[in-house]
């Protein structure tokens, strides 16, 4: 009989949005090259795991990344749609999974760590990140090509507070 690794252990008992946020925690700080690019070692990573080149916008890609090195570790389908683009991931996954905003506040409790949220800035535009805790109506949030100011063109993986007042908020993703 084989030895029992007891991180092996550990991972099998976590869950796989718990596993995703921690990916995504480990990614903090990952920043383009040069900034502005959307070029860079790990930028490159993600986009890749969607199967796009450097250059394109990868927030949705930094999500899906997070989610397949999880996966992985679980020995289980990446279960979040292959895609760069976060309004298309909404779109693509099943209405079961999706949250409305408009439900997130009546029932906040619905929303746990390592949700994916997606935000809608109209004409197709988009963005995402991870939950990585909630405060009342305040969401703490790990991001991929966003800064500081919140950008969502930014150059790096950050954390955010973001608000469910806010109305660019579109909803959150369960897997």
């Amino acid at each position: 009989m084989a030895p029992v690794n007891p991180q092996n252990e550990i991972v099998r008992t976590m869950s796989l949005a718990t596993l995703a946020l921690q990916t995504a925690q480990g990614q903090l700080g990952q920043c383009e090259e040069p900034k502005g690019s959307n070029n860079g070692p790990m930028v490159n990573v993600y986009l890749a795991s969607v199967g796009l080149v450097p250059g394109y916008a990868w927030c949705q890609a930094f999500v899906y990344w997070c989610y397949q090195q999880a996966a992985i570790q679980l020995q289980e389908d990446d279960p979040v749609i292959k895609t760069g683009g976060a309004l298309n991931c909404w779109n693509k996954t099943d209405a079961k999974q999706r949250i409305t905003r408009s439900e997130a506040w009546a029932q906040p409790a619905l929303l746990k760590p390592g949700d994916q949220f997606i935000m809608n800035y109209g004409h197709g535009a988009g963005h995402t990140g991870i939950i990585e805790k909630i405060e009342g109506s305040i969401l703490h949030t790990i991001e991929g090509n966003s800064n500081t100011n919140g950008s969502r063109e930014g150059y790096e993986v950050v954390r955010h507070k973001r608000s469910l007042n806010d109305k660019l908020i579109l909803g959150f993703i369960k897997y």
